[in-house]
């Protein structure tokens, strides 16, 4: 059916919105069918005090893999969050070394000198699906295989399964964050390659079961977010390009 010009939703106003059950990302499709199969054969041979729990198992499964539809600020000084989850982190440190050393190019992607990184803890209850946390192309992509010591963890940046992911505006300017894989994660399946230019709020990537995400706010950007703060990706605003610091809780 084709839709008027006045039932397509925008950040205007217009359009019509209402509740509706989220997607399921067909990554976890996959998972959702082995889990129902195997509910299915423990119904069928052992009955339902086995097939129920498989039942709710399989439901569980599928939750995780939920994709509901977000509306990403339309503001070019806004960084948005890449990630559902708890603000557990935010420290100064140095960017990731992977990242601070020559490309090729004949410079670093990042300079090597403390920033602001903010780190978002992802449970097994939130959604797992990450996003663009600015608009533009995406110049490196560096996954790293390691450990899988708990995500909520500082070490967890140096140590655990993870990949970094640079974006560059059009400006110049450029955001890392970095994908960490945590204690029951076990993969990190990206949905973007070096090269793409994609929207600040689009999806581009995943990590299964329970993980963390770490942004790297750019120098003398500093965050709009306190520890302990709930996030949604592609809707809550990390930072501000240009803005004044917080002081003591209050946006100046």
């Amino acid at each position: 059916m084709k839709l008027m010009a006045s039932e397509i939703l925008d950040n205007q106003g217009r359009g019509e919105a209402s509740w509706q059950w989220p997607s399921i990302h067909a990554e976890g499709r996959k998972f959702g069918a082995i889990a129902g199969g195997v509910a299915l054969i423990g119904w069928l041979l052992l009955g339902p005090w086995v097939g129920w729990p498989l039942a709710v198992l399989t439901l569980c499964v599928l939750a995780f893999f939920r994709d509901p539809v977000r509306v990403t600020p339309q503001d070019d000084r806004g960084i948005v969050a890449p990630a559902d989850g708890l603000v557990t982190l935010i420290s100064k440190v140095a960017p990731p070394r992977e990242l601070t050393v020559d490309d090729g190019s004949g410079s670093a992607p990042m300079p090597n000198a403390p920033v602001t990184r903010v780190s978002i803890f992802m449970s097994v209850f939130d959604v797992h699906i990450n996003r663009a946390p600015i608009g533009g192309t995406v110049k490196r992509v560096i996954y790293i295989p390691g450990k899988f010591v708990n995500a909520d963890l500082d070490k967890a940046s140096e140590e655990n399964e993870r990949q970094h992911v640079l974006i560059e505006r059009s400006d110049g300017t450029r955001i890392c964050f970095t994908q960490i894989a945590g204690l029951v994660a076990r993969r990190i399946v990206p949905f973007i390659k070096p090269g793409d230019f994609i929207a600040a709020g689009q999806r581009v990537g995943l990590i299964r079961f329970g993980s963390r995400v770490d942004v790297y706010l750019p120098a003398g950007v500093e965050p709009r977010v306190v520890m302990g703060q709930k996030t949604i990706a592609g809707e809550t605003v990390l930072a501000e390009l240009g803005a004044a610091p917080l002081i003591e809780g209050v946006v100046q």
